[in-house]
């Protein structure tokens, strides 16, 4: 007796997120049709983003989250907005270069926050980023999708292997 058994194939850029495509989620649309430009980071620094620390940042169980840009004045504007993260993330790629693959927002707020819809995590302080107060956070991977959830904060289809010795 044979038992043929179907197993959906999963790719790394696979659109499928637990049968919906995340891509179509309104939050991610919105931050794809927003930040499409930040592609390359030369663009994203002209628009006032800089390194905050050239290492890509890997997860303590696995996956990564990339290397860091953040725009300062966007973090001290008091405001949170989905159209214009305080934070793009990119992962190096064996070719040199760096891929856009999510955003962060960043309040320093007292007090649940949600960004259009979504609860922001809060962050206590002292903190392993060094901030000195409790801040909100809301980690989003709308360039590559992430097993783990749209939210979550490390991707596991996300490597710091291609990251140069000296950034």
């Amino acid at each position: 007796l044979l038992i043929a058994m179907a197993v959906p194939a999963v790719a790394d850029d696979d659109d499928s997120d637990r049968g919906k495509s995340w891509k179509s989620a309104p939050l991610v649309k919105l931050i794809r049709e927003n930040t499409k430009q930040y592609s390359d980071p030369e663009a994203a620094m002209a628009a006032g983003y800089f390194v905050v620390d050239p290492w890509c940042i890997s997860g303590p169980a696995g996956g990564a989250t990339g290397v860091h840009y953040l725009n300062p004045s966007l973090l001290f504007d008091g405001a949170v907005n989905a159209t214009t993260p305080e934070i793009l993330v990119y992962e190096p790629k064996r070719d040199g270069k760096l891929q856009l693959v999510a955003v962060e927002y960043i309040a320093f707020v007292d007090g649940p926050l949600a960004l259009e819809g979504h609860l922001m995590n809060l962050t206590g302080a002292p903190n392993r980023f060094g901030i000195p107060d409790p801040f909100l956070r809301l980690h989003v991977w709308a360039w590559k999708r992430n097993p783990k959830g749209t939210f979550a904060d490390y991707n596991p289809n996300v490597s710091c292997d291609a990251q140069p010795l000296d950034p």
